[in-house]
């Protein structure tokens, strides 16, 4: 996704080429320390990085005794799907507590977060164009647009593991194994194993009596039902790959689309929706087969037999419809 910038963020870069390189004031130990404090205040372990921060950076003399990883975001990019900028955060984020978590004294190098529209001069100073951006800074760098080392897109759309890997490939920094939190945490565990275990001789008792719900043969087929549509309405990759249910229009931001127009992407809409004629098609066919033969009018059979070809046929039709929208490989009638 393309960026603009104002004019303000040339002249801002200007007045750092002409200032910088004449007045290294700033110690370089003095450095670390201000940036290892900002670390130990940020929730997550990675620094805001301001124009004022980056000046300071600057104004140290190379080599630094530090190497940047810069993760370069934008708040209103957040609703495009397209680019997932959310969910690579996200991902730069897990990156950044595994690192703390395998090397907890470490401070030669430092995980920053910038943001657009309060350091634009930073982005164009950095000759970022486009988002995702995540670039290294090695200790040498002086014309960081020159001198960094951008993330490949290849590697930008997929995990920690892979951002990892690019930090060890381009740089003498070891991450280590990446640790992704658990979906509950210790004290919920400890909560839920309580309870348990107090319930448990209730649970037991259930359960040599038959009067459970497990013994319901109703619930077993709504679970059949609920799996079913779950498998064929690709629910699980969905969840997986936190796919949005809709997007906001680009040409019109006050509305939204469910079904987005090309191959190249599914929102979750269309897989409920293509899910749901799946169902009835299938509930169809086991009525009729399983509860219909059983009535004795014929009159009833052939009228529901109809219903149920004609409901289905619909439904079919439907499912093919989006597959050629989506795809463009026929013609759209309706």
């Amino acid at each position: 996704m393309a960026i603009s910038y104002n004019t303000n963020s040339f002249l801002f870069i200007l007045v750092l080429l002409l200032i910088v390189p004449i007045n290294h004031t700033l110690n370089s130990d003095d450095l670390v320390s201000e940036l290892t404090l900002l670390r130990s205040r940020s929730s997550t372990g990675v620094i805001h990085l301001s124009n004022r921060l980056l000046w300071q950076i600057l104004s140290v003399p190379v080599p630094r005794p530090f190497t940047l990883l810069i993760f370069f975001d934008s708040q209103k990019l957040h609703s495009d799907s397209e680019i997932s900028l959310p969910k690579l955060r996200n991902e730069f984020l897990v990156l950044t507590s595994s690192f703390h978590t395998n090397n907890p004294d470490d401070k030669k190098f430092f995980f920053f977060d910038i943001e657009f529209q309060e350091s634009q001069a930073s982005f164009a100073l950095f000759g970022v164009k486009s988002l995702p951006h995540i670039c290294l800074v090695p200790p040498f760098a002086i014309d960081f647009k020159r001198d960094s080392i951008q993330m490949e897109s290849s590697d930008t759309t997929k995990h920690a593991e892979s951002m990892a890997e690019f930090v060890e490939a381009k740089s003498e920094h070891i991450i280590g194994p990446i640790h992704r939190p658990g979906f509950i945490s210790k004290k919920q565990r400890m909560c839920i194993i309580a309870l348990g275990l107090i319930l448990s001789p209730f649970l037991v008792k259930k359960i040599v009596s038959g009067n459970t719900l497990l013994h319901d043969k109703n619930v077993w087929m709504a679970g059949s039902i609920f799996v079913y549509f779950f498998s064929v309405s690709g629910t699980m990759y969905n969840i997986i790959n936190k796919i949005p249910i809709a997007m906001v229009d680009r040409d019109d931001p006050g509305k939204l689309v469910f079904f987005y127009d090309g191959s190249g992407m599914q929102l979750g809409a269309e897989g409920f929706t293509v899910g749901f004629l799946y169902t009835i098609f299938g509930l169809l066919l086991a009525f009729v087969t399983h509860a219909l033969i059983h009535v004795k009018n014929r009159n009833i059979q052939r009228l529901v037999m109809l219903l149920a070809i004609f409901v289905s046929f619909w439904a079919v039709t439907k499912v093919l419809h989006l597959y050629k929208w989506k795809t463009g490989l026929g013609p759209i009638y309706g």
